[in-house]
C-alpha cells in the first residue's frame, strides 16, 4: 500500500472542516478590502479594527477595546501606539482614575474613518450580493452565532 492509498481511506476532509472554510472565506473575503486600509493609509488590520471601534462607539480605553474586538491587550496597545504617531487619535487619562486612558479620534482620525467606513459599506454590498436577501440574513445569523455575539 502506497502513502497515497492510504490517504484515500481517510474519509476526513480538510476542504470542508468548518474552522478551516471559514478561515479561509474570512481570508479570501477580507483581501480586497485590507489592501484599501493598507495602501492608503499604511494600517495593519488590528489598527483598522480600533481605528473602527472608536469610531462606531466614541470614546473608549484599550481595555475596551480589546474586550470588545477581541484583541490582545499587546496588540492593542501597539495599534494605539500607531494611530497615535498618526495623528488619528488622542489619549487622556481618566481623570477617576489615573492609570486608565481614555481614547478618542481627532479630527483626522475621523475623517479616514468616515472614508473607511463609507468603503466598507460598499465592499459588504459587494460581498452580499453573491447571495439572496435570504442567504445573506441566515449567513450573518450563523456567523454572528459561531462568533458569540447573538
Amino acid at each position: 500500500m502506497t502513502q497515497d492509498d492510504s490517504l484515500k481511506k481517510d474519509d476526513f476532509n480538510v476542504q470542508d472542516f468548518l474552522p478551516y472554510l471559514l478561515n479561509r472565506a474570512a481570508e479570501e473575503s477580507s483581501l480586497e478590502f485590507q489592501q484599501i486600509y493598507k495602501d492608503r493609509y499604511g494600517m495593519l488590520r488590528t489598527e483598522w479594527r480600533v481605528l473602527f471601534h472608536l469610531g462606531s462607539y466614541g470614546e473608549m480605553t484599550a481595555k475596551e477595546i480589546g474586550e470588545r474586538a477581541r484583541l490582545h491587550k499587546t496588540k492593542v496597545s501597539r495599534a494605539v501606539h500607531k494611530l497615535e504617531t498618526r495623528r488619528y487619535l488622542v489619549r487622556t487619562r481618566n481623570e477617576t482614575d489615573r492609570r486608565v486612558e481614555n481614547l478618542t479620534l481627532t479630527a483626522q482620525g475621523q475623517a479616514v474613518y468616515r472614508e473607511l467606513r463609507h468603503i466598507a459599506g460598499q465592499y459588504d454590498s459587494k460581498l452580499v450580493a453573491q447571495f439572496s436577501t435570504e442567504e445573506a440574513a441566515v449567513l450573518r445569523k450563523m456567523l454572528r452565532r459561531l462568533a458569540h455575539m447573538v
